[in-house]
């Protein structure tokens, strides 16, 4: 297993649907890094627990709110104009390299906030994942049952 959080996200985010799985969590209010880093930690056999769901959230909700979000909007209210524009759509893929990088250095802190928590137990994916989406329902379960299910297959 990949010992960083960078690439095992990279890796997990490439398996047959979790992509789709992790937009359709992000809509429903879900934090793809959390998700990432969720699965990454639940692999690595760290026990899920509340306080290390708070220390993880104390980090991520600045970074996203900040950084990452702002970039993203940008991105996205830009897609229709940029198919007619040239420049514009030149732009727009740097804005999604800078929005890539802002994520890259949030795992990178999230990653960092882990530093010292216990490894190597049983795999703790499913609590991970339950308590970054508590109470979800439908195809929302779906997406978050398909995301496990990768994350223990790689």
């Amino acid at each position: 297993m990949t010992s960083d959080l960078w690439t095992f996200a990279l890796r997990l985010y490439t398996e047959p649907g979790v992509e789709r799985a992790c937009l359709r969590l992000q809509e429903a209010g879900a934090d793809v890094c959390l998700l990432l880093t969720a699965c990454w930690l639940g692999r690595r056999g760290a026990t899920f627990d509340a306080s290390r769901l708070d220390a993880l959230n104390k980090v991520c909700e600045p970074w996203q709110e900040q950084v990452v979000k702002p970039l993203r909007e940008l991105r996205q209210n830009w897609r229709t104009q940029a198919q007619d524009d040239q420049a514009l759509a030149g732009l727009r893929e740097q804005i999604k390299a800078l929005e890539m990088d802002a994520e890259r250095k949030l795992l990178a802190r999230l990653e960092g906030a882990t530093d010292g928590w216990a490894e190597g137990g049983l795999e703790q994916v499913q609590p991970w994942l339950m308590g970054i989406c508590p109470g979800l329902e439908g195809a929302d379960r779906d997406a978050l049952d398909l995301l496990r299910v990768a994350a223990l297959a790689l």
